[in-house]
């Protein structure tokens, strides 16, 4: 098969480029009835290329940096110990980086705009595409109510509920993130690029910060690097005593950690409206490398030294806050250092967090509903699109979906909406899962059927071993994130030796997404898994390299030489690039 090359302007070197055998040069798009999936885009159900490099590149950065690491490692602190906090978030970082790759070998490739659904049905079984689709589409019709509520009782620290009911606040951030994503993708990728770089800032400020008072900088002038992890100790034990308690600490750290990541994978939702997703993708998998590092390992390295254990504080916080200031570990580092005045400032930029983590969720619920319908797997309806590339049907029924929200008016669902985070994180581990197996099925197809890697714009680099490893230690975590239903805690809530409420959150997921893929089989019974030979991994890509093709000769004839980007962007963004 011969190889045609061309020069990436912007990236400054030759990138390969896979011919589509199948594909006649006027091929935009084709319907493949034995692989059951649409990948024609007419104006009435095409998307937008309207995401700029800029925008995908701090979406990267920001995009899932939210209330799981701001708050949630807090409770994984006092509960096992700050040396269990670094294991599990460093082990989970290398996971979802490990996924990322994955995403992003597949999503150079072939930029549809079905996104790692659509790959799941091309390159490894239909019914695998629908499972993930659905699976993905549950889990973030379930975790925007949630980010609503959120946000509601980040507003308590100001109004209290007895004065204004929270409800009106979720009203208020529901209609801002409906009429952000209405107005289209442009509008919503500039919404998203300002409220991720302000939440870039906040936690490098944190950071900063915290790493002054570790040195001695604080009001207190106390330097106290390693103290607490002799005093009171670097793992904490939790229903037991010695190694297998310690042990049993650790492994609880690591359903907090997943669910501190969850979100990473909004890239790959993105491609099919990225422009020239090719250069892009990769900029941002290499930045959600450094972002896991800097942002998430870094923090709880210095939280760890800020905080014991065993602070009353700290106790109290993750006791009596469900969200907000009170509830960080970051404001517990900062009284206990001495300072006092920052939480209402903390808790603005909570806030913030917690709206660009609505906005966003409701972009993912929607385009992976438009996806399923693109595939066939839901109403046709859902895949219209207007005049901006919106799919607006699909963003309505994902919107009010999200109107139960209303439901935490009232203070007794708020423990609904606990057991709601943990159907989330078992719905975004099947999600890694999945994409984790498709990468196999992918890179098997594409040696099979010649494609080399040097001839994609981006390869994982640690190839299948990485995705094997990832793989693994997910479906471990899937397993046993929930163990502690099994152990008998005295003191548990209600009493029960057994709690058959978060066993049934917690397991939901699973034989729901099993029961998808084989009720899928049953009601199509003609369709199989693909082999290496038989997956799809041509179709479309002929229009797609056109588009490519224009976009960089568009770029190029309307840079003439200029600088690209904001001074915003140049300034702060691009030297990491």
């Amino acid at each position: 098969m011969g190889l045609i090359h061309r020069k990436d302007k912007d990236a400054g070197t030759s990138v390969a480029r896979v011919p589509s055998p199948q594909s006649s040069g006027d091929e935009k798009g084709t319907f493949d009835p034995d692989h059951g999936h649409d990948i024609l885009d007419s104006p009435e159900t095409g998307l937008h290329r309207g995401l700029r490099s800029r925008q995908i590149t701090m979406i990267a950065i920001g995009g899932a940096i939210g209330t799981g690491l701001i708050i949630g490692t807090g409770s994984s602190l006092a509960k096992a110990g700050p040396l269990s906090i670094l294991i599990s978030y460093s082990i989970v970082g290398f996971i979802v980086y490990m996924v990322m790759c994955a995403l992003g070998e597949m999503a150079t490739y072939l930029p549809i705009q079905s996104g790692f659904t659509g790959y799941a049905a091309r390159f490894c079984d239909p019914a695998l595409g629908f499972s993930l689709g659905y699976t993905y589409w549950f889990k973030y019709i379930i975790v925007t109510p949630n980010q609503l509520t959120a946000a509601a009782l980040v507003i308590q620290y100001w109004v209290p509920r007895e004065k204004v009911n929270p409800g009106v606040f979720i009203a208020v951030f529901l209609v801002a993130i409906i009429l952000i994503n209405y107005l289209g993708i442009k509008f919503f990728g500039e919404i998203e690029f300002w409220l991720s770089s302000m939440k870039v800032l906040t936690i490098v400020g944190l950071l900063i910060l915290s790493l002054i008072l570790v040195l001695g900088g604080g009001p207190d002038h106390d330097r106290k690097g390693f103290r607490y992890w002799k005093n009171p100790g670097s793992m904490k034990t939790l229903y037991g005593t010695g190694d297998a308690g310690r042990f049993i600490g650790l492994w609880s750290t690591f359903v907090t950690a997943t669910f501190a990541y969850l979100g990473t994978e909004l890239v790959g939702v993105t491609v099919g409206e990225a422009q020239n997703p090719r250069r892009v993708i990769p900029r941002a998998i290499k930045l959600t490398f450094w972002r896991i590092v800097v942002f998430y390992v870094l923090s709880v390295l210095l939280i760890g030294m800020l905080v014991p254990y065993d602070s009353p504080r700290l106790a109290f916080a993750t006791k009596k806050a469900t969200t907000g200031a009170s509830a960080s570990p970051f404001v517990v580092a900062m009284i206990e250092s001495g300072i006092s005045g920052l939480p209402g400032f903390l808790n603005a930029c909570i806030l913030i967090f917690v709206f660009s983590a609505a906005n966003s969720d409701l972009y993912i619920a929607t385009r992976t509903l438009y996806g399923l319908a693109k595939e066939g797997n839901s109403a046709k309806i859902f895949a219209r699109t207007d005049k901006r590339g919106v799919p607006i049907y699909a963003l309505g029924l994902s919107a009010a979906i999200a109107c139960i929200a209303f439901l935490n008016v009232s203070d007794d669902s708020r423990k609904v909406f606990t057991y709601f985070v943990n159907l989330v994180t078992i719905f975004g581990l099947l999600t890694w899962i999945s994409i984790l197996v498709t990468h196999i099925y992918f890179v098997k197809a594409r040696r099979a059927q010649g494609i080399e890697k040097h001839q994609l714009a981006y390869t994982a680099p640690f190839g299948l071993y990485g995705t094997y490893f990832a793989l693994g230690f997910c479906i471990l975590i899937a397993i046993f994130k929930n163990f502690d239903v099994f152990v008998h805690v005295p003191d548990r809530e209600g009493g029960e030796n057994f709690d058959y409420v978060n066993f049934i959150t917690g397991y939901i997921g699973i034989p729901l997404y099993l029961g998808m893929i084989f009720g899928y089989k049953l009601l199509n019974p003609k369709t199989k898994g693909w082999t290496p030979m038989t997956a799809d991994l041509y179709s479309g890509k002929a229009a797609i390299d056109r588009e490519e093709e224009e976009f960089l000769a568009n770029k190029a004839a309307n840079q003439k030489g200029g600088r690209s980007g904001g001074w915003f962007y140049r300034t702060f963004i691009g030297w990491l690039i």
